[in-house]
């Protein structure tokens, strides 16, 4: 049993948790798991018997503050005194509170069954993202050495680099043990004959252009022939390589002997990452593919490129950007055309297939890779059944996916266009592939739901004074890490995304009907229109079917690792990984309605505002009006619409133009997802749910503006050529047609915005430009701080007495229709939202009324602001008495007591 202590306490655990570990644990890497986990950090020295018996709890043990652990131990320290440090640290820091344990089969959390009894042993120790990590990463410049049998100078990965991006303590133990262990020391044989073999660095960590090329050269290495025995054993870990040549493999015999042991597949998978997450950082700095190397056949010895491998000019500058840590942002979008006003600018297209095809080449790199590293992934499904490996899971192989994969998996996932998905499927349904592979495995399985800790600030750390000359250049930086959303959660922005795709797609298809058998005339009759007709007809069918397929596929991929977690993690882990994912109702009468408490401040108000809105902000609901009774003879069994374009709709009842369908599918992916909605300003969207072109819109009114926390109501309706030419958009608050709230919103409810055509300007582009743009068009140039300017003519009187007077008559206006009217007669379908919206924001609202009441110039409201008197008459114009009753209200509904009309 000394020896496995002594295995134990050289990877950083103190003997008193070697001895109680292995008397609960026979295994060593078990031990040392549920050690670095932080199950045994309550056992002190002197608390543990020679026999590894606990004397005496010691749960009180003070905690000391938590305190900024070193990623990378010092190479000149002792190993000892290293991991010894590293260990202490762990144990201060806390930094495995929220995940203890979630991948042990049996022992998972005792203490809280205990206490608890539960079905899942997952209960208490679930995915907080409101964590945050303080850690010193040290970078130091690469070594460059000759690989003799490729004939090739590479450099070797860092200590630094190999743990780069690691925020768990016990993560950090076995990176760092791993990699002492594979790049330097002897590697002794273990049949007995006393004779060993030195290790390099350059052995494993050598940083090949390729990865193909990487694991060529571990082949050639991994097993070793004893030079006095002249018996075969693993370089990797030193155990006898015994491999069956017979068993069947869909890999060549040599590769078979890389599944061998855990450590090569830390290893294999280590580098491959790093080399994946390179390729990828190359991408989306659009570093030119002339410029990354690829494998070339030669004879002259080739050297690596280091901006190749590292980016930039040099590997290390003073510029904090160039640091190798990558901060979530969203993945790369397609710059935006301009809205409203500032889109008449003729897009130039130049070189875009160009683009494109740069941009499938990178995408079928960066497949290909994952490809082939995703097969030294943990699998118990792989061809010829589970190799050593995949049972014998390495500790370092979760923290590769969570630092590594993770980076890059989330980049792609928080792509917010759909169609950009479909036309690069290739990258996608690879990045799928490894989703559902993790999800399938126990040991990795729990990853899906972690939370993904990334980057919020990096901070240098001064260099040391006295530094010997000619030494390799280190660095020091602080890195605070937070949680952000996990690769589960991730992956359902996207689920909802391609639900509404097809929902898109199937709901505006025409029944299938089958064809009239056609006359002998109709049969002589050949027109080439008709031909043409058809053939774009099928290209866009061929299209629609694409985008179905991509999206059927992201569907199941979500179903199969809801399956896989089912049965790797229980049925409980599933259900309240699902509670926290976000959600967009199937219609609103199946949203659970949640009463959102606004707090006593108007920070908790925001709060609570930003939930619920993000929570509603898109829902599907039935528009239809409810049918009367009629006889069986009623040939009109067409619905009619609670919406102004009814007739438009009914007209275009069972159409199938598959082009409209596919244009259609993309927007309602984009709109679930990315409608802004801000404590200041929302848009919130009802989508019919048979009729996804029938759309009603509700456009809260920006802050500093006369129209701020009203509500505004339109009716869209996305017509038979819809995106060849811009949706149907009729304006709805206008106080039964009487009132004229901005130049550009007429009290007949016409919408003059020049992307809609009905005003001149930049106009719609076909197949370029959104209904989002269009509603964000509304929302910002509109709704505008000063609408007098929005009259032609008049765009030069900012700031003007005419323009404060028109905003006064607005703010009137606003509040007697867009706020009480609103309030106490809410239209369908957003009665609980405007409600909602005037209850969070009550206390706000009444002071902003107040501010209006002491700026208004007493002027009497005119429906139209344009024919404004030119002074006050001194009358009551009203306003303070639609303040106080709209006061009355707000305070009811904080009350709860409702604000509905009797």
């Amino acid at each position: 049993m000394e020896k496995e202590v002594e295995q134990l306490v050289e990877m950083g655990a103190t003997p008193a948790q070697a001895r109680a570990a292995l008397k609960q644990y026979r295994d060593v890497m078990q031990a040392a798991e549920q050690i670095f986990d932080g199950k045994f950090d309550h056992v002190l020295d002197d608390e543990v018997d020679q026999d590894g018996d606990v004397q005496m709890a010691s749960s009180e043990r003070a905690a000391a503050p938590p305190k900024a652990r070193m990623i990378t131990p010092n190479d000149d320290d002792d190993d000892d005194d290293d991991d010894d440090g590293g260990r202490e640290d762990d144990s201060d820091d806390g930094s495995m509170e929220d995940f203890a344990d979630y991948d042990s089969d049996d022992d998972v959390h005792q203490s809280a069954a205990v206490c608890a009894p539960s079905v899942d042993p997952y209960a208490g120790i679930f995915f907080s993202k409101d964590r945050r990590e303080e850690v010193i990463e040290v970078e130091e410049e690469p070594q460059i050495v000759l690989i003799p049998e490729a004939n090739m100078e590479v450099p070797l990965m860092t200590q630094g680099q190999w743990m780069k991006g690691c925020p768990e303590g016990s993560e950090q133990s076995f990176l760092f043990s791993l990699y002492r262990e594979l790049s330097d020391g002897e590697c002794k044989c273990p049949n007995g004959c006393d004779t060993s073999i030195q290790r390099k660095k350059s052995n494993f960590f050598a940083l090949f252009p390729d990865f193909q090329g990487y694991i060529e050269h571990v082949q050639g290495l991994v097993q070793q022939t004893c030079p006095s025995c002249s018996k075969t054993y693993c370089f990797a870990c030193g155990e006898p390589a015994s491999i069956d040549q017979n068993r069947e493999t869909s890999n060549t015999e040599q590769d078979l002997a890389l599944f061998h042991c855990p450590h090569l597949q830390g290893v294999i998978l280590g580098v491959g990452l790093a080399m994946l997450e390179k390729m990828f950082v190359d991408e989306t700095r659009d570093v030119p593919l002339d410029k990354v190397k690829k494998p070339r056949t030669s004879s002259k010895r080739r050297k690596v490129d280091l901006p190749a491998l590292f980016g930039g000019s040099k590997y290390y500058d003073d510029d904090e950007d160039s640091d190798g840590h990558h901060t979530p942002t969203a993945s790369k979008k397609k710059a935006k055309l301009g809205i409203g006003y500032a889109g008449d600018i003729r897009e130039d297209t130049t070189g875009q297939i160009e683009a494109q095809a740069i941009q499938r080449e990178r995408d079928d790199r960066l497949a290909q890779m994952l490809k082939q590293i995703r097969v030294f992934l943990p699998s118990l499904h792989r061809p010829g059944g589970g190799r050593t490996s995949d049972y014998l899971v390495h500790p370092t192989t979760l923290a590769h996916l969570r630092r590594r994969f993770n980076f890059v998996g989330s980049q792609l996932l928080r792509n917010d266009s759909l169609a950009d998905m479909s036309e690069r499927s290739v990258l996608y349904f690879e990045l799928l592939e490894w989703l559902e592979t993790i999800s399938c495995h126990e040991a990795l399985a729990s990853m899906m739901a972690m939370p993904i800790m990334v980057v919020s600030s990096i901070k240098p750390i001064s260099p040391k004074k006295g530094s010997p000359r000619g030494s390799p250049a280190i660095r020091e930086r602080t890195i605070i890490y937070e949680g952000s959303s996990g690769p589960r959660e991730l992956l359902e922005a996207i689920v909802i995304q391609a639900q509404a795709a097809v929902k898109g797609l199937e709901s505006t298809k025409a029944p299938e009907v089958p064809p009239d058998e056609m006359t002998e005339e109709q049969k002589r009759m050949t027109i080439d229109d008709k031909g043409k007709a058809r053939a774009a007809e099928a290209a866009a069918s061929e299209e629609n079917t694409k985008l179905l397929s991509f999206c059927k596929r992201i569907l199941s991929t979500a179903k199969a690792i809801d399956r896989s977690l089912a049965e790797t993690k229980g049925e409980a882990f599933v259900e309240r990984l699902h509670a926290a994912l976000p959600k967009i109702p199937r219609s609103t009468g199946d949203a659970e309605v949640v009463q959102v408490d606004a707090g006593d401040t108007e920070e908790s108000a925001m709060k609570a505002y930003l939930e619920w809105a993000n929570r509603v902000r898109f829902e599907y609901c039935d528009l239809t009006i409810p049918r009367p009774e009629r006889g069986a003879d009623d040939e009109d069994v067409l619905p009619h619409y609670k919406f102004y374009y009814s007739n438009e709709a009914r007209m275009l009842a069972n159409s199938d133009i598959p082009k409209r369908s596919l244009a259609i599918a993309k927007e309602l992916a984009v709109l679930t997802t990315n409608l802004p909605v801000a404590w200041n300003s929302s848009v919130f969207l009802r989508v019919d749910e048979t009729r996804v072109d029938v759309i009603k819109a509700l456009i809260t009114g920006p802050e500093g503006t006369p129209y701020y926390n009203g509500c505004y109501l339109f009716d869209i309706f996305l017509g038979p050529s819809y995106n060849t030419s811009p949706p149907n958009v009729k304006y709805m608050t206008t106080g039964g047609g009487k009132f004229r709230f901005n130049p550009n919103l007429y009290a007949d409810g016409k919408v003059c915005l020049s992307l809609l055509g009905t005003w001149s300007g930049p106009g719609w582009i076909a197949g370029k430009s959104t209904l989002l743009q269009v509603l964000v068009s509304i929302q910002s140039m509109i709704l505008c701080e000063e609408p007098y300017l929005n009259e032609p003519g008049w765009a030069s009187s900012a700031g003007t007495a005419e323009s404060r007077s028109y905003s006064a008559n607005v703010r009137r206006m606003v509040v007697k229709i867009a706020m009480l009217g609103m309030l106490k007669n809410s239209p369908e379908p957003f009665e609980e939202v405007i409600r909602t919206h005037f209850r969070l924001k009550a206390r706000s609202i009444m002071q902003q009324l107040d501010r209006w009441l002491a700026e208004d110039d007493g002027k009497p409201t005119t429906a139209d602001g344009a024919n404004l008197p030119k002074s006050a008459s001194g009358s009551n114009n009203g306003f303070a008495a639609d303040v106080a009753e709209l006061k009355t209200l707000l305070q009811q509904l904080q009350a709860g007591e409702g604000a509905g009309s009797s």
